[in-house]
Formats: structure tokens, sequence, C-alpha cells
């Protein structure tokens, strides 16, 4: 659905509906990480994904968590809605989030390292438990920035 330059993710121009999972565990949050145009690491957002027409909210969130980590989650908190506007390589996205703190099932992922899961296409992704400070200190941004507020102490 998104435009393709190369290998370079770039948004569709359209408005997406998404859901995002906050699980914490102590002070960190897990977090997937997001390559920039260079390749390296940009910055890290939460895991979740789109919303498919017909799927409600909660329905999106749970599927999202099973097929990239084949776990099961609890919402565990109160769902925030926030508008993200964006530029990626000179194309702007537009996406409505809503966002929820969750709980992930017992032993579902590791606590203690970075690991890896597949998107639905097959994408490797890496994610692991960050708190803010180890984002600030690896010079990581949070996407969507708008985040911050949420996950803030």
């Amino acid at each position: 659905m998104s435009a393709d330059r190369g290998s370079v993710w770039v948004p569709p121009q359209v408005v997406v509906v998404k859901v995002l999972g906050l699980a914490r565990h102590g002070d960190r949050w897990l977090v997937t990480e997001v390559a920039g145009s260079d390749g390296h690491v940009a910055g890290v957002r939460p895991l979740g994904g789109t919303i498919a027409f017909g799927e409600t909210r909660d329905q999106a969130l749970h599927r999202e968590f099973r097929e990239e980590l084949g776990c099961a989650i609890t919402i565990a908190g109160p769902w925030h809605a926030f508008e993200n506007l964006f530029e990626l390589g000179g194309v702007v996205g537009h996406e409505i989030i809503f966002a929820a703190e969750v709980t992930l099932h017992e032993g579902a992922v590791p606590l203690d390292a970075a690991f890896t899961y597949r998107e639905s296409d097959g994408t490797a992704c890496t994610a692991g438990w960050y708190s803010l400070a180890d984002l600030a200190a690896r010079g990581w941004a949070l996407y969507p920035p708008r985040l911050s507020a949420l996950l803030a102490p």
C-alpha cells in the first residue's frame, strides 16, 4: 500500500489508522528498531500496526502481537488517541494513532536482551526493552514523537 523507492519505505498518501501496544517492564518499554535512510537505527517505536477494515482497535492490537511475537496480551490501560503528521524522504505521512498500555503474557519475549521477530510480510525486525534514558544515551528518537509524554515517568 505504501510507495516504494528501492528499499526505503515511504509513507502512503492516505490517512492510516494504527494501534500501538505500550508494554512496560520496570522503567523500560518494549520497542522495535526503526532504520533511517542510511540503514542505521534512527529510532524506535512500540509494536503494533495498521487497523484492518472492519477490525476494532482492540482486535487489531491483539492480532498484531500474535502475528509479530506469537503471544497473547491483555490491554491494561486506557486508550490514548493522537494525530501524527510527519515527513520521511520528502514524503508527508499522516496517521491516527491509538495507543494503550499492554501486559504480555508470561514468558512471551526475553526481558534481558534484544531479540528478532518477523513482520507478517517476512521482514526481520529487532526489538528490545529500553528506558527513555537509554534511548537518549543512544541518540535514538522515539516514534511517533508524541509518545514521549505518555511514557515519561
